[in-house]
């Protein structure tokens, strides 16, 4: 794809997040992280695959206070992670019913961690334990003086702000979105059924640079639509209908997650003016977003454009590896905005009694303020067919 970053990361990405990790973990005490989701390990080791779909085998990474990371997966994996920077991968043939990877994780944790060690895994908000729960007590149980505990934040103090490499590369997903929605009207016009617009989007993704499409919703209706999260039905397009497509295209493992509208023929004034106060909204938390703001103050930014406010939802995410992570634009989130966090601004508007149109952009925070990711949406709504 003509300009866009070179895939992966030179090893020095790598270092540089683990001097960071190490220094966090040093203020909390912490003899060393234990990581078993996928953005997490990925994010220490550029591990990127596919097969995480499967839910059989575990995955474990240890993340010492000094020293690199040690992966303890299963043998199937152990060719892709050997093409990482990492030199320990140790591994067990799994699915193992008997032991399915605990006892070599446990004698890891035996030979990198001293006795009385605390060992920090995410546990808040957006985490989970992708393990087993009958092995995560085994686990314990093998664990001797040491102790398992929160990580205290600190992947999410880690992940919350992007280098520069990963901006880039959200930034050339956006660019992704952005070409394939301009060609929307290839493939979506009145009596085309809504089903076959989506899979269609979808392959002009693909064609424009995805390397596959982690998330595709949205929903289409006369004056507006019923939700944001539809799968598609056979309903076909109808004059007067508003669609919206709601995609995160995935691009060297970093999404995009950006939606755009459209005027089945010809608007109504109704849906005309709930588009220009979206775009309102959204370009109000856009000047505002800078250093020093809050998620909160986003909120209440677009929160004043909205009729009616936003009946308590939040108004837009963080965007990165997954479609969504921390922060969320909600009246209650307090995360100070910094340079290097990427956002969704997403406001919403109910137009009639479940009837309902959204409006979504990326960007990122700067220095002296925000700039788009995605290529702003026309000021005017686009229209297909007549």
């Amino acid at each position: 794809m003509t300009g866009a970053p070179p895939r992966g990361f030179p090893e020095a990405e790598f270092r540089a997040r683990l001097a960071r990790a190490q220094a966090l973990m040093a203020e909390e005490g912490l003899a060393a992280l234990f990581l078993t989701t996928e953005p997490e390990i990925r994010y220490f080791t550029g591990y990127l695959t596919r097969f995480w779909e499967s839910p059989t085998r575990p995955w474990f990474l240890l993340v010492p206070a000094t020293g690199d990371p040690v992966a303890v997966i299963p043998a199937i994996g152990a060719h892709l992670m050997g093409q990482s920077w990492l030199s320990d991968i140790r591994t067990w043939q799994s699915p193992d019913y008997a032991d399915d990877g605990i006892g070599l994780l446990a004698e890891t944790i035996a030979e990198l961690i001293p006795a009385g060690g605390h060992i920090g895994t995410p546990s808040g908000h957006e985490t989970h334990l992708r393990m087993p729960l009958a092995d995560w007590g085994r686990l314990q149980n093998a664990l001797g003086s040491r102790q398992m505990t929160s990580d205290a934040g600190i992947l999410r103090r880690l992940r919350l702000v992007k280098s520069q490499a990963e901006i880039d590369k959200i930034r050339a997903a956006c660019a992704v979105a952005d070409r394939a929605f301009t060609r929307v009207p290839e493939i979506a016009a009145p009596r085309e059924p809504l089903e076959r617009v989506f899979r269609r989007f979808q392959a002009l993704c693909l064609e424009e640079g995805a390397d596959w499409v982690g998330y595709l919703a949205g929903g289409a209706g006369p004056g507006g639509y019923g939700d944001v999260i539809s799968p598609a039905s056979e309903r076909p397009l109808a004059e007067g209908d508003v669609l919206m497509l709601d995609t995160g295209v995935v691009r060297d493992g970093y999404y995009c997650d950006f939606d755009r509208n459209y005027a089945v023929g010809a608007p109504t004034p109704e849906v005309e003016t709930a588009y220009a106060r979206l775009l309102a909204a959204s370009d109000a938390a856009f000047d505002l977003a800078a250093p020093g703001r809050t998620a909160a103050e986003l909120f209440h930014a677009m929160d004043a454009h909205l009729p009616g406010g936003a009946g308590g939802g939040r108004l837009g995410h963080g965007l990165g590896m997954q479609l969504t992570e921390w922060p969320s634009l909600i009246p209650a989130d307090e995360t100070v905005l910094e340079p290097g966090m990427v956002l969704t601004l997403e406001p919403g508007i109910e137009l009639t009694p479940g009837r309902i149109m959204v409006h979504e952009e990326n960007v990122v925070i700067t220095e002296t303020g925000a700039d788009y990711l995605s290529t702003p949406a026309p000021r005017t709504l686009p229209r297909l067919g007549g």
